[in-house]
């Protein structure tokens, strides 16, 4: 009931302020006349959709309240560039900027910049993102292996341990440069270069900040969680509790046949990354290579209304040891948005607990039918309205390699099933979403997942931008 409020509040307040500040925005940078002569026309029905030029601007407050972790506030904003037109609904380029955090210190300070105008011929895209979180989940490694009890994190239940059982305190540091040239031969084909520095804080929840202004049974007791049982009992080796600073090098293939990128009608989006991320260029233990595939394909079934889509996606570790504090990484060829982890949550399992199913290597699917259903004109901007539903699921295929310096601890029921080292089983869920857009790019995202698994928790509502894939 409380994430139920606590939701509810989240989508009334936005709903409000993104008619408000959409209404309140400037122009984009074309006359009404230019806009006149440059329309394109869905043939489903009457209505002629404005080419945009130049700069668009779709701001978005973040305002939001969490029990533990306080009240959320900030705001986000996206420009796109449209240029001259001629490629709209696809755009030059887009500036992302995202400032909101928590009264008790979590938060997301970013910038994502994506550009074909910086190198000719060329294009590049550059994040960076600094992204502390109180309250990090984690549910151990392998999927099921890893037994989640609910009872624990319930405050009224007789079992009750504290609310942040499966959590801890991360702070993220990440920049990233990526480079995308076009083979001569097919334009649809595209190789990718790119560096990222991570630097990755771990440590326990910290209790003074998350307990201030707490009284009574609001109060979270000071008892180990799951990630302070892993260290002691040597799951989580000592040299990787602290978590560490490494550099990723990335080369990739694509391969995008899309007709447009905000919410491709038909075409395939194929990509194939090797992830590399070299010892000398890390404080860790060892180095690690990981490989990536993830394909993703559209299908019209009504043009210009309704589309199935659907994207499958694997990632192994071919090389090197994963330390637990990057397992959660998942490596695409450009990625733009604030995290790219897990499974389970907002980016791949919508209604999971978000990084439920970690491992060394795990695969993942989504499909999803999307359908617009009302297109208009708002303050001389093209707006549709779309709802979508989706099936989500995934596993481990490659299971992390779990030690123990107190034996007895893998044994224990409570925490583990197969010494944690079994096969893992699907990890499903199924949901809805609703979607505002404004000229094709800029979309607010509602979605709502319910797990299939009460080991994978219950449900989850996300708020953000853009469709998943």
């Amino acid at each position: 009931m409380k994430n139920f409020t606590r939701n509810k509040i989240l989508l009334t307040v936005l709903s409000f302020f993104f008619v408000m500040s959409v209404m309140a925005q400037g122009s984009d940078g074309s006359s009404n006349q230019d806009q006149k002569k440059a329309k394109t026309k869905d043939k489903t029905q009457k209505h002629e959709e404005q080419i945009k030029k130049g700069w668009n601007i779709g701001p978005l407050p973040v305002i939001s309240f969490d029990s533990d972790l306080g009240f959320q506030y900030g705001g986000l904003v996206d420009f796109y560039n449209y240029g001259d037109g001629k490629d709209y609904p696809n755009y030059r380029q887009s500036l992302y900027m995202e400032v909101s955090q928590y009264t008790k210190k979590s938060g997301i300070y970013r910038i994502n910049y994506d550009t074909k105008d910086l190198i000719k011929g060329h294009r590049v895209f550059i994040d960076l993102s600094y992204l502390p979180d109180q309250a990090y989940g984690f549910y151990g490694f392998n999927g099921y292996n890893s037994v989640y009890n609910s009872t624990w994190v319930t405050t009224n239940d007789a079992a009750y341990k504290t609310r942040m059982f499966y959590r801890y305190q991360r702070k993220f540091f990440r920049t990233k440069i990526d480079f995308m040239g076009y083979f001569k031969s097919n334009k649809k084909f595209h190789w990718i270069v790119g560096a990222g520095l991570y630097d990755i804080k771990v440590a326990p929840v910290d209790l003074s900040i998350l307990n201030k202004g707490k009284s009574g049974s609001d109060v979270l007791p000071d008892v180990p969680g799951l990630y302070d049982l892993y260290v002691q009992n040597g799951v989580i080796p000592q040299s990787q509790m602290s978590g560490g600073t490494f550099t990723v090098l990335k080369g990739a293939l694509e391969y995008d046949s899309r007709d447009n990128e905000g919410n491709p009608n038909k075409g395939m989006w194929t990509e194939l990354v090797l992830a590399y991320a070299p010892k000398f260029l890390s404080n860790m233990d060892n180095g690690f290579l990981k490989l990536s595939v993830t394909h993703r394909q559209y299908f019209t079934i009504v043009p210009n209304r309704l589309t199935f889509a659907y994207r499958l996606g694997a990632q192994f570790n071919i090389g090197g040891e994963t330390p637990f504090y990057a397992m959660p990484l998942l490596f695409y060829a450009r990625s733009t948005k604030a995290y790219n982890e897990g499974l389970g949550g907002s980016a791949n399992l919508r209604g999971v607990m978000r990084n439920r199913v970690i491992g060394d290597g795990v695969a993942y699917g989504n499909l999803e039918f999307r359908w617009k259903f009302v297109k208009f004109h708002f303050i001389n901007q093209n707006f549709y309205l779309a709802l979508s539903t989706f099936l989500d699921s995934g596993t481990v295929l490659q299971n992390a390699p779990i030690t123990a310096g107190n034996g007895a601890f893998l044994t224990d029921a409570s925490y583990f099933k197969n010494n944690g080292t079994g096969a893992d089983g699907l990890h499903s869920s199924a949901g809805l979403g609703f979607h505002i857009a404004m000229n094709q790019n800029f979309i607010i995202a509602v979605d709502h997942g319910q797990a299939l698994n009460a080991q994978d928790g219950t449900s989850g509502t996300y708020v953000g931008l853009n469709f998943l894939f």
